[in-house]
């Protein structure tokens, strides 16, 4: 008996040992890796509480595009599928009330052009298509009886609606362009392009049974956001009904009957200045909860504010007081069931949580526990789910139970299981002025207590954002390849307060640089960053950021800036800022203002100080940083003999999207600061080749 036994442990100790041989061992991320991350978003539980529709979105190497489509999973987590497939992405899934239908919209080729409203019926089927808009769908929402949509749709341009505009017409020339005829005060917008005065965006009334479409309104102001009433009865929606909407864009909230042609109520007055939250009807449908935006000088640094107003417009809007006392930014206010309370998202300190809130008085209540974020939080009777992921972790559709989150989707664990994700860290430490500033460190993967390694300080953009706890491809990728990244969220940040994200107001360039400086002092103070071998960038305000470092600091031996600027009053009717501009910083011609433009104009009035080398990239599209801010930090640096580079992606907008695009980013990245901040190379780090 007690060979036997013996013989049992040995067989089992042996069967454990090639059961581990055989797992591959893990390796640090990979461009190739990059592309196999999965992009999980937009859940929507089922009205029965039973499912989750949600997105994900995958990269098609060969095709060089993005494409998402429609996934469901049970409540329980099981069952998980796809339920769409196209050549086209579909996306935006709601179900019907009734439970007959899943929705979604797609581009596919059908009756109709453009993106359009399809059905799947629960009963099975091919998805068959829904509406026929000829303008530009940009959103939806199911009626409570599941017989109309509320659509939000954008005039058709009429440039692509003439005939032979786009294409030549048989056996003849395409017609050449009409010349863009600008009158607007803001006239560019990043993706949209220029802003013409005759084209709107209005809400629609669309009978499933007929396919009849009218309008809501008879109004000639742009709407957004519709939000039923429970009772079906109306619908609340933003608008902006001011002189000239363009210089004060803070929406006020509408109520109509719906039906075609109703008349709206204003139910906020014109000083109210209007967030970017869906509207919330209470369940007795007698209250709305909306977000509030700060004062339009404060447009880059505002928190938004949970406000109720009576549906009825009997009484203003009033904030709730327990909520400003968080002095947070809070986002996706919903009702509870018997609508007593108010649950929401609350921005904090490198966490994104949810709260709640009783209406009758009372502390907030937190629902989770930092370090964590969380976003999209869906709810349906039992069923509740939010997106959710981690330093370690890519985002994924968690159920979120008795204050806890359980995993639902796993489109990402296979991919994880074979990488070596670095450690990241909280810090926190003081800049020059006394301010406490936190952070985050990303170590180098297997990197060994005690060692000095690069360190690359990278800057995120905003300001009015942070970094937080979840996965970062690009810290990772840095720290794959022996870097250690610092992550600082620096005065103008979210996530600290009114204060501390007002801080910078007119003043850029000056406390973030002290914040990002000291962040860079602690961690070499840690024994983890090699002083001598420093690198910075960022992109947005982090390429700005990037500029301001550099002319500052003469430490950083290499430089990342992407669609940054530098010289500010060049900048004056050139982007989509135009409202910062005149009333945060003054018009140009106005001699304090001007003042202010020279000061925070440093990096390039003083480009002379600058030695790092400096690659600059950006968008060639991009309306929200031109590419010119590159484009003259480039020559400047050029003209003065300092090592610099630009790159400018083809079509681009401010956002790089380009699967091959993306992936020659960060490959330009890391051969840039391997030339300069590593002595000495173990392998070639060379930009990949992706034509």
């Amino acid at each position: 008996m007690f060979t036997s036994r013996r013989s049992l442990i040995l067989a089992f100790v042996l069967a454990s040992t090639a059961a581990a041989l055989a797992q591959p061992a893990r390796h640090p991320l990979k461009l190739d890796d990059v592309a196999r991350i999965r992009d999980v978003r937009d859940p929507h539980c089922s009205p029965d509480g039973r499912s989750i529709a949600y997105v994900v979105s995958s990269i098609d190497v060969k095709e060089d595009k993005s494409s998402s489509h429609i996934w469901m999973v049970g409540a329980d987590g099981k069952g998980d599928r796809q339920v769409t497939s196209s050549q086209d992405s579909e996306s935006s899934p709601r179900w019907s009330p009734d439970r007959k239908y899943l929705s979604f919209t797609s581009g596919r080729p059908g009756p109709a052009k453009g993106s359009q409203v399809w059905l799947l019926d629960r009963n099975g089927g091919d998805a068959t298509q829904l509406t026929d808009v000829k303008g530009r769908l940009q959103s939806y929402e199911w009626s409570p009886d599941s017989k109309r949509l509320a659509l939000v749709v954008g005039d058709p341009d009429p440039e692509a609606e003439t005939p032979g505009s786009a294409a030549a017409e048989a056996g003849g020339r395409p017609k050449p362009p009409k010349p863009i005829v600008i009158d607007r005060y803001k006239y560019k917008q990043d993706v949209q392009g220029y802003l013409l005065s005759e084209r709107h965006s209005y809400i629609y009334l669309f009978d499933v049974a007929t396919k009849k479409l009218d309008r809501l309104t008879a109004g000639t102001w742009d709407e957004s956001g519709p939000s039923w009433s429970p009772d079906g009865t109306r619908i609340a929606f933003m608008s902006n009904h001011a002189a000239d909407p363009d210089r004060d864009p803070s929406s006020r909230v509408f109520v109509a009957e719906a039906r075609p042609g109703s008349a709206d109520k204003a139910l906020t007055p014109e000083t109210s200045r209007g967030g970017r939250s869906r509207l919330e009807w209470s369940p007795d449908g007698k209250w709305i909860a909306l977000l509030e935006g700060d004062e339009r000088k404060y447009g880059a640094y505002s928190l938004e504010h949970l406000a109720l107003v009576p549906s009825d417009g009997s009484a203003a809007p009033a904030r709730v007081k327990a909520v400003e006392d968080l002095d947070r930014g809070v986002s996706a206010p919903q009702f509870s069931l018997d609508g007593k309370s108010i649950a929401f998202m609350v921005t904090d300190d490198r966490s994104v949580y949810p709260v709640r809130v009783n209406l009758a008085g009372g502390a907030v209540q937190r629902l989770l526990t930092p370090p964590v974020v969380v976003s999209s939080w869906t709810s349906e009777g039992a069923c509740s789910a939010v997106l959710s992921g981690g330093d370690a972790k890519a985002t994924e559709v968690y159920a979120m139970d008795a204050n806890e989150l359980r995993p639902l989707t796993h489109q990402n664990d296979a991919l994880f299981a074979e990488l070596e994700i670095a450690p990241t860290e909280e810090v926190t430490f003081t800049s020059k002025d006394g301010t406490e500033v936190h952070g985050l460190l990303t170590k180098p993967a297997g990197y060994v207590a005690g060692t000095r390694v690069p360190l690359l300080l990278r800057i995120h953009g905003g300001p009015n954002g942070q970094d937080q706890h979840s996965f970062s491809t690009e810290r990772q990728w840095f720290a794959a390849h022996g870097y250690g990244v610092l992550a600082v969220n620096y005065r103008g940040s979210a996530g600290r307060g009114t204060k501390y994200s007002r801080a910078i107001f007119a003043d850029w360039g000056h406390y973030e640089v002290e914040d990002l400086q000291a962040g860079v002092d602690s961690v070499i103070k840690m024994g983890v960053a090699d002083p001598d071998r420093l690198g910075v960038g960022g992109w947005s305000y982090g390429g700005i950021l990037t500029d301001y470092m550099i002319a500052s600091d003469p430490r950083f031996k290499a430089a990342t800036s992407g669609a940054g600027t530098a010289f500010t009053a060049a900048f004056y009717g050139t982007d989509q800022y135009i409202i910062q501009y005149d009333y945060e910083i003054g018009p140009p011609w106005n001699a304090k203002s001007w003042e202010t433009y020279v000061k925070i104009s440093y990096p390039f009035l003083h480009a002379d100080r600058i030695r790092t080398p400096t690659l600059f990239l950006g968008g060639e599209r991009d309306f929200n940083v031109p590419i010119q801010g590159g484009q003259q930090m480039y020559q400047a640096l050029r003209s003065l003999g300092i090592e610099t580079q630009l790159v400018i992606y083809p079509n681009e907008f401010h956002g790089i999207s380009r699967p091959s695009f993306v992936r020659d980013r960060l490959g330009r990245y890391l051969a840039w600061y391997d030339k300069y901040l590593k002595k000495a190379r173990t392998t070639t780090t060379t930009v990949p080749d992706v034509h």
